[in-house]
């Protein structure tokens, strides 16, 4: 045994870090696999129960309907059917603008605000969500289809398509949660979804001065530049008529939204607002004659429910590629933001809300949308806002919202035949207004300059651009700071704070000092194939820097390296031939190579791989204090040694 083996062992206090206990390598994947796509343990629920018992307890899982309704009450129905035909008020007049949002059919706004509703009900997870058409999703519908089909010129396979479109956003939606892969939706960090959804708010209100001017013909472009090229060369072409109108109704709508903000017990203000300024709207028009003036209106409206579209799907070559990818993009963003609401209202009130199970809710949703005349649904915000201040308990809410709707296709939508199209196109604006977060740029801004930076490419992308390039700028640069984390990850100095067996970052904390001879490096990140090499090139810097300021300051030599491993979860191959490349280094420098806590996995590489016996398991320490007090110990032992070498030699 040698002399630094000596020492150590005389040594009283350091704990040995042991190697972890062998396990076969399909338990530990097995493991791995359980975490990645099952870190909520949905099966726990069954472990307990035997027979016909995990059959319906199976049924449950896949159907919440059934777990709530048996305990359903009359109490809790007044306050659903209260909920329900709140938020049918709203979801009429808004179903019938998106669907002309989206260059379909007004009808279809309201066929998918009567099917999808009844699928969510059985199958959501959530309470306050009220499922309908957006905004977003129908810009993009409208900008995506529309570059390979016009609406204008070829209704019929436009019509095809989004359903289609819609067809494939479910399967897709459906499939990330079977599979158990909603953390890809994950990629759209907070930061994108507030500038895309700003960008897109932006870009839809741009798109309805077609309606608020009365413009008869208006660019398929979304893009700012082109928006306002079709607007000012056609000035000669404004109604004035149409301007008053709309203008007088977006005051009335902005004001009832403001009034509710101020006071949230008259929620209900905002809420009924889009359906009476329909009303009203159309009342003026019928008694005015208006549409004989150059006001544009809706028309006639089908009666009755939902016919069959299954035939309508398009599945034929080339039209089946755009639908395949609208429904991709639609779908992750129609899940995003559905699930991002849900777990906001969830969280006001105390309950979790299962993200895959959601996503097959929305994907059988739309699936069955695609198949009974409907388009894309998800759970808009405003909806479920609306859903939640009228109070209401269960998903019932949204079968009383269906039924409505119901009522409306069956015998009232004859009435809305004289409503004008400015007037659907104020009550847009207003709700996109709502989605212009300005106050969550300011934060980001204050907060994290980076993702300020990723809000603002997903805006200017959507607003300069198009829906889909702000999309993919936003994902690109979120993706790109994610492997910036990985391949440049943070690594710092560590001090000791005076009087106690804690070392803390010397750049966060002035008071803490260095200590002599030793080198302290803490990493905060895995170690990888894709970091390996930065690590190596860090850690001799550091190390370069450490030893020039001690020559400046004339302290004693560096002798010591020691490694916080306390953050590094994971290492791979190459991060295990760092490691050995670096105590190489070291000992050609003089420098001794220490790691403190060091996790499982890694001591369970570090001893395969034969690199814990180059390094030496009496340099492998539990926490920092205990590696700096062996470190001192030699340091010390070497000083007496060296002292009576001297003494010695002048005797």
């Amino acid at each position: 045994m040698g002399n630094a083996d000596l020492a150590l062992t005389d040594m009283e206090g350091p704990h040995r870090v042991p190697l972890p206990p062998e396990r076969p390598f399909l338990d530990t994947f097995r493991a791995n696999l359980k975490e990645t796509f099952f870190p909520d343990d949905p099966f726990r629920q069954f472990k307990n129960e035997r027979g016909s018992r995990k059959v319906v307890s199976a049924l449950q899982y896949f159907l919440p309907i059934l777990e709530w309704a048996p305990k359903y009450s009359f109490g809790l129905f007044k306050s659903d059917l209260i909920a329900g035909i709140t938020i049918a008020s709203l979801a009429i007049p808004q179903g019938i603008s998106y669907a002309k949002l989206a260059n379909l059919p007004p009808v279809l706004g309201l066929y998918s605000s009567f099917v999808p509703p009844l699928v969510y009900a059985m199958m959501g997870s959530s309470k306050d969500l009220a499922v309908g058409t957006v905004a977003v999703a129908s810009l993009l519908i409208a900008s995506m289809l529309g570059k390979e089909v016009s609406a204008a010129e070829n209704p019929g396979l436009y019509l095809k398509l989004a359903f289609t479109a819609t067809f494939f956003a479910g399967v897709f939606e459906a499939a990330l949660g079977l599979l158990r892969l909603g953390f890809i939706v994950d990629f759209l960090s907070h930061a994108t979804i507030v500038g895309f959804m700003a960008g897109a708010a932006t870009v839809v209100c741009l798109q309805q001065l077609k309606g608020m001017l009365g413009l008869q013909h208006f660019t398929t472009s979304t893009d700012l530049v082109s928006v306002m090229e079709s607007v000012f060369t056609q000035t000669h072409q404004w109604r004035w008529e149409s301007v008053v109108l709309g203008s007088c109704f977006l005051f009335f709508l902005l004001l009832t939204r403001y009034l509710s903000k101020r006071n949230p017990k008259f929620f209900w203000i905002s809420a009924a607002a889009p359906l009476t300024s329909v009303v009203l709207a159309s009342l003026l028009v019928y008694l005015t004659h208006a549409e004989n003036h150059g006001v544009q209106v809706i028309g006639y409206l089908k009666k009755g429910i939902n016919p069959p579209s299954a035939t309508s799907l398009e599945f034929s070559p080339p039209y089946i590629m755009i639908a395949l990818k609208t429904g991709i993009i639609t779908g992750v963003i129609a899940l995003a933001e559905g699930i991002a609401v849900g777990r906001s209202f969830a969280m006001y009130k105390n309950y979790q809300i299962d993200g895959n199970k959601e996503m097959i809710a929305f994907g059988m949703m739309n699936i069955v949308g695609s198949l009974t005349s409907c388009y894309l649904t998800t759970g808009p915000f405003s909806r479920s806002a609306v859903n939640y201040n009228a109070g209401c308990k269960t998903a019932m809410s949204n079968v009383v919202m269906a039924i409505a709707v119901m009522i409306t296709l069956l015998f009232l939508t004859p009435l809305f035949h004289y409503t004008p199209l400015v007037v659907l196109s104020a009550i847009i604006i207003s709700a996109m207004l709502g989605l212009i977060d300005y106050e969550a740029a300011i934060h980001l801004w204050h907060v994290d300059k980076i993702d300020f930076c990723v809000c603002l490419g997903a805006y200017l992308g959507v607003v300069f651009g198009s829906v889909e390039i702000g999309l993919v700028v936003a994902v690109t640069i979120s993706i790109l700071r994610v492997l910036l984390f990985i391949a440049r990850p943070r690594t710092t100095v560590l001090g000791n704070i005076p009087n106690s067996m804690v070392y803390r970052r010397v750049d966060q904390y002035p008071i803490a000092q260095s200590i002599p001879g030793i080198f302290i490096l803490h990493i905060d990140a895995p170690i990888y194939f894709a970091n390996a090499s930065y690590l190596r090139e860090r850690i001799s810097r550091g190390i370069d820097d450490e030893e020039d300021v001690l020559k400046t300051k004339g302290r004693t030599n560096l002798q010591y390296v020691i490694l916080d491993l306390g953050a590094v979860g994971s290492i791979d191959t190459s991060g295990i031939s760092m490691l050995e490349d670096l105590k190489k280094n070291l000992d050609r420098r003089g420098l001794q190579l220490v790691l403190a806590n060091p996790g499982s996995e890694i001591m369970k590489k570090l001893d395969k791989s034969k690199v814990l016996e180059g390094i030496g398991h009496e340099w492998i320490f539990l926490t920092v204090a205990e590696a700096v007090g062996s470190c001192n110990f030699m340091l010390h032992t070497q000083k007496q040694a060296d002292s009576n070498g001297t003494h010695d030699n002048m005797v």
